[in-house]
């Protein structure tokens, strides 16, 4: 759609994914504003806004991605010294969501970081959150100010449908790697006219799964194994193993954000799966052949162009 400047905004970007936030002011035909960011001798961030603000519409995109805490502290620092600088509001892009997995007390004396950090958000001045797939919807609740929580799966489905040439729509099945991926495996699924089966997990401890059961057919299929978040690769790697033992002729992984920590890349490189595709949400310079990635700039230029001029966010995935 186009961009109207009837009323200037500006846009920055912190450090944690620069390619993703000059790909999004290409989409939207304008440039990234100045900001000068450096770090004292002790580690401190050490920023200042290079261009004014005050009265205008500003946006920040910044990824809360390893190194978390220093993405999460930059950010926090960017919209602070925006606020001081009086800009009229302060819309904070945050393509990965940080510390979203701990979102409910499971234990006694867990903590609940997500709330904490919608806190902190919002404490420093942010009136609106733009993010895509939190680990958990309710975390929206977490915010007394709007977020837009955009869905990652109109990419995958516009690669698979116009531009993955071996793509086999007859012999495909979409899989939720759990129970509570269901709704957004489901999504896709039903996007993609396919069939849906779902993996039983456990999850003895953090970043250790056990695959107890298939529910639903893999047998001689394609399985597109569908999530929001590859991490470590451990329960993604059994579960290909486990789709496989149970006849699945192939392999493909899709997720949103490719964390891809610790040994995760050659964990996934030497795998069964035939082929991962994750997003630019997290930045990676050095990914495996078996990668694929897959831009978000559209979606979230778009959401930027329509919050700017008050239009539905919503109908992008309609």
């Amino acid at each position: 759609m186009p961009f109207s400047m009837a009323h200037e905004i500006k846009i920055f970007s912190g450090s944690a994914n620069q390619p993703l936030a000059e790909k999004i002011v290409q989409y939207l035909g304008t440039r990234l504003s100045e900001v000068e960011l450096g770090r004292f001798a002790d580690g401190e961030v050490n920023l200042r806004i290079g261009e004014t603000v005050r009265g205008l519409d500003t946006f920040v995109i910044q990824s809360t991605s390893s190194p978390v805490n220093e993405s999460l502290m930059e950010l926090l620092v960017m919209i602070d010294a925006l606020k001081r600088a009086s800009a009229n509001s302060i819309a904070v892009v945050i393509p990965y969501f940080g510390y979203a997995r701990q979102d409910r007390k499971v234990r006694g004396r867990d903590p609940i970081s997500a709330k904490l950090v919608a806190n902190l958000l919002t404490v420093a001045g942010a009136t609106r959150i733009v993010t895509i797939d939190l680990h958990a919807e309710q975390i929206q609740g977490f915010f007394d100010i709007p977020v837009d929580n955009l869905m990652g799966f109109p990419v995958f489905v516009n690669y698979f449908r116009n531009e993955c040439e071996d793509f086999d729509e007859e012999n495909s099945v979409v899989v939720s790697p759990d129970v509570g991926g269901v709704k957004r495996a489901r999504k896709f699924a039903e996007k993609m006219n396919l069939p849906l089966a779902i993996l039983d997990k456990r999850r003895p401890k953090d970043n250790v799964a056990e695959i107890v059961n298939i529910i639903g057919d893999v047998n001689n299929k394609v399985a597109i194994i569908f999530d929001d978040i590859i991490d470590t690769g451990g329960s993604l790697v059994g579960a290909a193993e486990m789709l496989v033992k149970n006849g699945a002729k192939k392999v493909i992984a899709c997720a949103t954000h490719g964390v891809l920590s610790k040994n995760a890349k050659e964990k996934l490189q030497n795998s069964v799966i035939e082929k991962i595709y994750v997003t630019d949400t997290i930045y990676h310079n050095d990914l495996p052949d078996k990668f694929e990635v897959l831009s978000v700039s559209s979606i979230l230029g778009e959401t930027i162009a329509r919050i700017k001029n008050n239009l539905s966010v919503s109908i992008l995935f309609k």
